[in-house]
């Protein structure tokens, strides 16, 4: 623990700050620095593992290195020699342990037996794995198959993910909310509207071949580090990166390569953004219609101009797409002054960037979850679909759509059926397969399953992984109500705040981590994961299991599947526990389209890539081309800038991955020994009459009667947009209504919320290290 220091940080991404945090993490406590030295070798590489934290792509000719510092961190996280074993937990009550912090719950270290909650000491005791089971199989017996939810964490593999999809229909649901629908549904919705798939068109050979990028809303730094390493490429052949985003990250200004030797001796770095431009949260889609329709002036001039080449590829537009006409009357009947005051940027710079996308050969579109957690997140992504599809950037090499996802394996889970929407999965073909009738009825995604805890409607919650209370919006109801439930399961690798709060009969089940050998009764076990790219890398873990004790995921499912139909042979558990490549072949015979010889394919350097229509400019949408789509809006915020209203962004610490914390130093934002601030730009503290370092609270102004707040925040003053503040995610959640979620998507609209600053000093105050 460090004490809080708030200082800028001027260096670079990656370089010795960088190095200096991966020896922290390699030698710390409770870590094996050999083993650990010995698989982070090993990491992201053919017959090495997948990294468990981010999707980014897997280069087919790997670095001698290719973990970046949060990927290291990750690494060292899931090999820590502490336990959180019996002892443990007869030390410590539940009702103790829900004050500690996230850091400390999960530095307690590795799960190590399952364990069953104990409602007279307050305290979880030690079961056996059968007697677990036996509760869990009967228990699903007793409940209605529509109150049951069946949550899946990003991180599971596609074996296990595909095996508990099956699991939850044959159970008689669709209720399957996953990571996705929490950051990247929106994505998944507005891709499919536009081009025809749920997924980006870019491979990782694309960068290599492109002369511009746009990203926007997305925190390379911190999020995808080891894309920095083509984007490093790019820059340095002369391509144009132009990044939009409300605060400045690091990762998109600068770069040090730890692997060059002379940049580390001298301090040099690549430049990797040559225009940054602080977009307002939620401000984005003025800023692509400004674009837009500069792009629509510049051809207006190239047609004039006999000499000229036109700026649209109308070739493109009148072959493959539809709605060019309507999209293009209402960007030409948009004001610049309501471009400029919604997006916070200039006329002048919106154009000069349009100007460096209309002269480029190939241009890569990247986004984050900048774009997708907003109200209007859904038009967000269907306006970077515009764009693309004006200049023909979708189908050809060096250009396309690149959402950045976010845990290893969120997309590789929707892709072998983990969906609350049963349109999304090949039911007829399961049912054929596995000798019954899926249920047609779309089920609970993320929204709907708080929404019913809530309410009473939701008995019971199984959990592969994850954090769920601590990730969902509306925390303080959530946690309220969640004791309610008959059954909640959680299965996982370290304890977390969703672990301490229990429904009236709660399990915790330990799992093998990726980076740990699962042998089972064929011998030694490989996993496979999709990356961010659509590409199929295989994962085998080599480290020493941190318990006997542990069971594998695809273990834990086919458990809970056979205590809950002891007789049922529809489906064979136990052959695939026994050896996981015959879940592979039954994936392959589900989706025959997306696995062909998937066993066969498993070593393929770079990993194999599921085949994507938009790619090969094949459209499938009910037109039967691209479709332009027009946003009737300027703003994606969904609700109105009025006094003293400021719209919150949750953000990620450079020492964190999604819920997991490892630490308190956010090096890039120069802040160190808490998480407990609010970042605003200094005109707003003088003007709401505020000082640097005051702690303030934050009061939720959605306007629906609910009293939301998080207090203990100190100020500090940083470079945001004017009527923005920043603070860190989770702790910032309870501010977050349920209700206030993207149109059709439902991903909670986590980057623009609704709140006013207070003085207020009753407000509940986030775990943690004192901001003082």
């Amino acid at each position: 623990m460090t004490d809080t220091r708030i200082h800028p940080y001027s260096g670079p991404a990656g370089g010795w700050g960088s190095a200096r945090s991966l020896v922290r993490h390699v030698v710390g406590h409770d870590t094996p620095t050999v083993e650990g030295m010995r698989q982070l070798q090993r990491q992201n590489k053919v017959d090495g593992f997948a990294c468990v934290s981010c999707s980014w792509a897997k280069p087919a000719e790997p670095h001698a290195v290719e973990f970046c510092e949060n990927g290291a961190k990750a690494t060292m996280w899931e090999l820590d020699t502490g336990r959180a074993d019996a002892d443990f937990f007869a030390k410590h009550s539940v009702s103790e342990l829900s004050t500690w912090a996230d850091y400390d719950l999960e530095a307690q270290g590795r799960l190590v037996e399952p364990l069953r909650y104990d409602a007279d000491t307050d305290r979880y005791v030690p079961i056996a794995w059968d007697e677990a089971f036996e509760i869990i199989g009967r228990e699903l017996r007793a409940l209605e198959p529509e109150r049951v939810v069946f949550y899946a964490s990003g991180r599971a593999s596609l074996e296990t993910s595909y095996m508990w999809a099956l699991l939850a229909r044959l159970y008689g649901n669709n209720n399957l909310p996953d990571s996705s629908n929490m950051c990247h549904e929106s994505t998944s919705v507005g891709l499919p509207r536009s081009i025809g798939v749920p997924v980006g068109t870019v491979l990782l050979e694309d960068f290599a071949h492109c002369d511009c990028i746009l990203s926007f809303g997305q925190n390379v730094g911190v999020n995808s580090p080891r894309m920095l390493h083509p984007l490093q490429d790019a820059a340095r052949r002369g391509a144009d990166i132009i990044t939009f985003n409300p605060l400045y990250e690091r990762g998109w200004e600068r770069f040090t390569n730890p692997q060059e030797p002379l940049a580390m001796a001298t301090g040099a770095s690549t430049r990797i953004s040559n225009a940054y431009f602080p977009v307002r949260a939620g401000g984005d889609l003025a800023v692509m219609h400004g674009i837009a329709k500069t792009l629509f002036a510049l051809d207006d001039a190239a047609k004039a101009d006999p000499s000229s080449e036109r700026v649209l590829d109308v070739g493109f537009i009148e072959t493959h797409t539809n709605g060019f006409e309507a999209f293009e009357q209402a960007v030409r009947a948009i004001e610049w002054a309501d471009i400029e005051r919604e997006s916070g940027l200039t006329r002048a710079d919106i154009e000069g960037v349009a100007a460096i996308y209309a002269r480029a050969k190939a241009s890569i579109l990247i986004y984050g979850m900048g774009l997708t957690q907003h109200r209007h997140g859904v038009d967000n992504v269907r306006m970077i679909c515009n764009l693309a599809l004006m200049r023909g950037n979708v189908g050809r090499p060096g250009a396309g759509i690149c959402p950045v996802r976010g845990h290893s394996n969120v997309q590789g889970q929707r892709t072998v059926g983990i969906s609350e929407k049963p349109e999304l999965v090949p039911l007829d073909r399961l049912d054929a397969q596995y000798g019954f009738t899926a249920p047609r009825t779309k089920g609970l995604d993320t929204v709907g399953t708080v929404e019913g805890v809530i309410d009473g409607s939701v008995h019971a919650f199984i959990g592969l992984g994850g954090n769920f209370v601590r990730a969902a919006p509306e925390t303080a109801k959530l946690e309220a109500h969640w004791g309610q439930m008959a059954l909640t399961v959680q299965i996982a690798t370290k304890l977390n705040r969703s672990h301490l709060v229990c429904g009236r009969t709660a399990l915790l089940l330990p799992c093998l981590g990726r980076i740990e050998k699962d042998v089972q009764r064929s011998g030694e076990q490989c996993v496979t994961i999709e990356d961010s790219t659509t590409c199929i890398h295989a994962s085998f873990g080599t480290s020493a299991p941190a318990s006997e004790q542990l069971r594998s995921e695809p273990a834990i499912v086919a458990g809970i599947a056979r205590a809950w139909k002891p007789d049922d042979t529809r489906v064979p558990w136990q052959a695939w526990v026994d050896d996981y490549a015959l879940v592979r072949d039954a994936i392959e015979q589900t989706y025959p389209d997306q696995f062909r010889d998937f066993n066969a394919r498993l070593h393929t350097p770079g990993g194999f890539p599921r085949p994507v229509g938009a790619r090969e400019r094949r459209w499938e949408t009910p037109s039967g081309k691209a479709e332009f789509h027009v946003p009737g809006r300027l703003c994606a915020t969904g609700f109105d800038d009025v006094e003293g209203r400021f719209r919150l962004l949750t953000v990620r610490s450079n020492d964190q991955f999604n819920t997991t914390v490892y630490g308190y130093r956010d090096r890039f934002r120069g802040i160190e020994g808490t998480r407990r601030v609010v970042l605003m730009h200094e005109d707003d503290i003088a003007e709401a009459g505020l000082t640097a370092g005051e702690q303030i609270a934050l009061v939720g102004d959605a306007e629906d009667g609910v009293e939301r707040m998080v207090g203990g925040l100190r100020v500090v003053p940083y470079l945001v947009p004017r009527g923005c503040i920043a603070a860190y995610y989770p702790e910032c959640n309870p501010l977050i209504p349920v209700a206030h979620h993207a149109i059709d998507s439902h991903v909670p609209a986590a980057k623009s919320v609704p709140v006013r600053i207070s003085r207020r000093t009753d407000a509940p105050v986030p775990a943690g290290p004192s901001p003082d």
